[in-house]
């Protein structure tokens, strides 16, 4: 009789300790079919690795197994969330949780598994009736004073996929070491029974509350001193088309304009309400350019309106297009240059408020990937510049610690369209990024200048800060450890990184990953360092830098650069080419695209 290897007995009983637990009769069916099929690398890869819990909570694949975003795995999930709370915040009984949900498929479901999880525990709920924008639950967490926030949502993610997403009792997402106690308290909170699948009387239980109102009112109200010239803006003639890209931020923007003294915006109709498909879209993702953003540009056009903005399905991000009047071209700005004006948009507003504080007590707050346009400005203008590690709950944390040692925060974003206009959330908020950009506009419109010329003249003053950013597709873990373990060892020792590149040489390398650093005495870095993710920058002679990072959300490897033009004699054009050129290199000699058959952007 044929013995069955050790993997194969621990994976049989991985399987049926799933369908044990599973209620789902879908992802029940799925597994029976891949047993059924012999799908043993299928069954495999769903089974014998579970999906990683950290800062940035769970996000994947909607699928049976534990590796997948399924009823099971959410359930387990919230039963080692509230036991980690119970453990840790001892007044988690008084401030309860706050639960909000997108439009995708699953999310409310799982947002109700979730509220019943915490209400077994005798933990208050705060749990959105209705879909709720992403800062909607970061804000709520700050103003009701609750120990914890989670969202159900994929952000931008393909339609396959959903997430989970946790913030700590200051309103900012977790860092490390919650992630790691989180996920051991998940692991010890596994077992489940027909309690752990009852959810209907949830919306109707005594420790829940609807916080939509609230919520929703104090944000707004707290978003109102952020608006400068309301009188003008309520006879604004610089029309605006507004697309929700199939998510959740129509009505919030609607509210957000009423903030702001607007006149209502022109919708994308075909994707202003919430469709978990995204018919419209192959990337729900503004920041994917044209391909994302045809229907609004159609929709501008139709109506001769020359100015489009655009959240992602769940309003945590901002984009915006803008037809020259002069050549009748779209431009679709990018995050750097979103930041570029926002910034120098927060600083002018600053100078001429009441409660104006002086600069040197002032910051702006970027991630190291992202365009250095605000510390040019910082250098030129007084007030202080701080940079972070890739992600907003870094952003959002130093924020908190600034504000704690009586510092103003009036900025902080990512070059992937996420913008912190002040602290109304400490998080990236793509509604109230909105009404502050729009209002920007709105001033420029009215001197007759665009946002296009105001960015240039941004430019002309702290000088040209140019951007190549994109990324490759790899869906093989394996190879990226492999291209990141090469460029570590081009001369076969450990911290041999390439000197020189495209005929550039390299002045320093830091290697967030090893926490290798040869700009610091030590060559040990100074930001945080992570061994779970691989990012290495490289600065050039020329001032160039180039970042190559994986994505802690997506099966990407990312490239960053950046050339600052400040106090150099070349034109645009020539600095220009001569990032792309170090662009080109770097992906060549060390990416390798071709050879380890890496799938480019589709355009």
């Amino acid at each position: 009789m044929h013995k069955q290897q050790p993997d194969a007995l621990l994976l049989n009983s991985k399987i049926e300790e799933w369908m044990r637990w599973d209620r789902n009769e879908k992802t029940r069916g799925e597994v029976h079919t891949l047993v059924t099929e012999g799908n043993v690398a299928e069954l495999e890869r769903r089974f014998m690795s579970r999906i990683e819990f950290g800062t940035a909570g769970l996000r994947g694949r909607m699928a049976a197994g534990i590796s997948m975003m399924n009823d099971v795995v959410v359930i387990q999930t919230s039963q080692g969330l509230s036991n980690y709370l119970l453990a840790c915040q001892p007044e988690v009984k008084e401030r309860g949780v706050v639960v909000g949900f997108d439009g995708r498929h699953n999310s409310k479901k799982w947002a109700h598994f979730l509220a019943a999880a915490m209400i077994r525990k005798g933990i208050p709920v705060y749990l959105f009736t209705n879909v709720a924008p992403t800062p909607f639950v970061a804000f709520g967490v700050k103003h009701l004073k609750a120990v914890c926030g989670v969202v159900i949502t994929a952000s931008h993610n393909p339609k396959q996929d959903n997430g989970y997403k946790v913030y700590w009792d200051n309103g900012a997402q977790i860092v490390s070491p919650h992630d790691k106690k989180i996920s051991q308290s998940i692991l010890e909170s596994l077992e489940m029974d027909d309690a752990s699948w009852d959810i209907s009387g949830v919306l109707t239980h005594s420790l829940r509350k609807d916080p939509t109102a609230e919520v929703e009112a104090a944000y707004f109200d707290e978003l109102s001193k952020y608006v400068q010239y309301k009188q003008q803006n309520s006879s604004c003639d610089l029309k605006m088309v507004y697309t929700a890209m199939h998510g959740v931020g129509w009505n919030a923007v609607q509210s957000c304009l009423l903030t702001f003294g607007f006149p209502p915006c022109i919708p994308v109709k075909e994707q202003m309400l919430p469709d978990p498909e995204f018919p419209t879209v192959t990337f729900p993702n503004p920041e994917e350019g044209k391909s994302a953003m045809n229907l609004a540009i159609k929709t501008a056009d139709e109506n001769n309106v020359s100015f489009i903005m655009a959240n992602d399905p769940d309003a945590d991000r901002l984009c915006i297009a803008e037809k020259n009047d002069s050549s009748g071209e779209w431009k679709i700005f990018n995050g750097n240059e979103m930041a570029a004006l926002l910034g120098w948009w927060c600083w002018h507003c600053h100078q001429f408020k009441g409660s104006y504080k002086p600069a040197d007590s002032c910051y702006m707050v970027a991630s190291t990937v992202s365009s250095k346009i605000l510390l040019s400005m910082a250098e030129l203008e007084g007030f202080n510049f701080a940079e972070t590690l890739t992600g907003f709950k870094w952003i959002a944390n130093k924020t908190i610690d600034l504000e704690n040692a009586g510092k103003t925060v009036l900025f902080g974003f990512e070059e992937a369209i996420g913008f912190m206009v002040g602290s109304l959330t400490y998080d990236k908020d793509g509604v109230s990024a909105l009404g502050v950009l729009y209002e920007l506009a709105a001033y420029l419109n009215r001197q007759g200048k665009q946002l296009h010329q105001q960015l240039e003249t941004i430019y002309e003053k702290y000088g040209h800060h140019l951007n190549n950013n994109s990324y490759f597709i790899c869906h093989d873990k394996e190879k990226i450890k492999h291209i990141f373990t090469r460029i570590r060892t081009m001369s076969g020792a450990p911290d041999t990184y390439p000197e020189e590149l495209g005929g550039v040489k390299v002045k320093y390398v830091r290697d967030l990953t090893t926490g290798y650093d040869n700009e610091q005495p030590d060559n040990k870095a100074i930001l945080p360092v992570s061994s779970s993710s691989q990012m290495i920058t490289f600065t050039f002679v020329n001032k160039a830098i180039v970042t190559l990072r994986t994505s802690g959300t997506e099966p990407k490897i990312k490239y960053y650069s950046e050339i600052r033009g400040t106090g150099s004699k070349l034109s645009k054009e020539e600095l220009s080419s001569s990032l792309n050129a170090l662009v080109e290199a770097v992906i060549n000699e060390l990416l390798e695209p071709e050879k380890n058959q890496l799938l480019p952007k589709s355009e």
